[in-house]
């Protein structure tokens, strides 16, 4: 018993109640977010339109999704948190019951990328207000079980997806209008506003210049560090763009890739409360390298592999350093942002993930059709590298956030 209650203090003890609030509209958030994964095959069963302007209008939701995230982190630092996720769910929700009863290709078209803009809008939100209510010695643990709660919430998504899918799209929409709104009433009752105004703590401020999105989209340490997440990020949409070609190459019908993917998920929701206890006393730069260098092994593996167990073992090797890599992750890029730029810093990295959602299938279908499995050969050098960035970008990415500290206790200094 003692075990167990220091295990649950090391996972997910001292946290305030605001951030189970904002982690609980997380999940409920997620676990709803499901009827985009179905928007292609609604597309084309329901209404009719051919697989060329399905991707066309999947692709617009994606574009959306781009320009929701950066609206997002400049409405989090001017309208505050709260008052952003709010309107981002509430949005969502109306969007999605409309695209419910859409039957116009076009119309549709437009309502699925102004839904990926509402979808978009909360994740810098979010991420901005864990940071201003978690003390920053348990952020390590706040973000770990946000990186869980995601995960769970989207095993829960596929799931009831397909179970929808099969008696309406109609209920499948409205559905996730539902959980979307449910996820604002939780924030509309439980979550204050986190955000707290404070002297600007940038060098563009010092000089007279207003600090803005431009901030964080000059700042070298920190885009030194997105352009690490984007390599890492372009290593983990291996599994959802390329590695199905390569099993199908192999002779491994779809069923097979359904299990390894179940596989990956089923890790992170079983095990990554542990991992805060297990990296606590490594340095985040160390742990980022081996957790990405884990990631480039599993997916070279893939050079060799060629039936369902060797693809299984190669999940387990990437999963487990998806798992170490995603607390420092945030964390890091928590720490680099200024408290006045939080939300802009938040959105200029969410970034990474829908450009590695271009560029993954983009260049590794074409590398996959000239190199076949040496494609995986890539893959793992890419990750190797951004292991080696990672050891050469830490001391430098340590003395930024402590300088950053510093000029955040001068004031309270200057007033005692």
């Amino acid at each position: 018993m003692h075990g167990l209650r220091r295990w649950w203090d090391d996972t997910a003890g001292g946290l305030p109640a605001t951030f189970w609030y904002l982690w609980s509209g997380l999940l409920i958030n997620r676990a709803g977010a499901f009827a985009l994964l179905f928007l292609s095959l609604y597309l084309t069963a329901a209404r009719g339109a051919p697989p060329s302007l399905a991707g066309l209008v999947v692709g617009a939701y994606g574009i959306g999704g781009a320009a929701g995230t950066l609206l997002g982190g400049v409405l989090a630092d001017r309208w505050g948190r709260r008052a952003t996720l709010l309107a981002a769910h509430l949005t969502a929700a109306g969007l999605m019951a409309a695209l419910a009863f859409s039957t116009h290709l076009a119309v549709i078209a437009v309502l699925a990328t102004l839904v990926g803009v509402a979808h978009s809008m909360p994740g810098p939100a979010f991420v901005a207000a864990i940071v201003d209510v978690v003390p920053e010695a348990r952020r390590s643990r706040a973000f770990n079980l946000q990186f869980w709660a995601f995960n769970l919430g989207m095993a829960v998504a596929s799931l009831l997806a397909g179970i929808l899918a099969e008696a309406s799209f109609t209920a499948l929409f409205l559905v996730d209008a539902g959980a979307t709104l449910a996820a604002a009433v939780v924030i509309a009752l439980k979550v204050p506003e986190t955000l707290t105004r404070r002297p600007a703590l940038t060098p563009q401020a010092v000089v007279g210049r207003r600090p803005g999105l431009h901030t964080a989209l000059t700042d070298r340490t920190f885009l030194v560090f997105a352009g690490l997440t984007f390599l890492l990020a372009v290593l983990t949409m291996q599994t959802s763009t390329i590695m199905p070609l390569a099993m199908r190459a192999d002779g491994l019908r779809p069923s097979a890739y359904g299990l390894v993917v179940a596989l990956g998920g089923a890790l992170i929701v079983a095990g990554q409360l542990f991992v805060p206890r297990l990296i606590e006393p490594y340095r985040k730069s160390s742990v980022l390298a081996v957790s990405t260098g884990l990631m480039a092994l599993g997916f070279g593996a893939l050079t060799v592999a060629d039936r369902l167990p060797l693809y299984l073992g190669a999940a387990v090797v990437w999963t487990v350093g998806q798992m170490l890599a995603a607390p420092p992750n945030a964390q890091i890029n928590a720490d680099l942002a200024p408290p006045d730029l939080r939300a802009r810093y938040q959105s200029v990295f969410y970034l990474t993930f829908p450009a590695a959602s271009f560029v993954a299938p983009a260049l590794g279908g074409l590398s996959l059709e000239h190199l076949g499995e040496r494609h995986w050969l890539v893959v793992g050098a890419l990750g190797l590298l951004a292991a080696a960035g990672h050891l050469l970008a830490g001391p430098r990415r340590e003395r930024r956030v402590a300088a950053l500290r510093a000029a955040a206790a001068e004031p309270v200094r200057a007033a005692h």
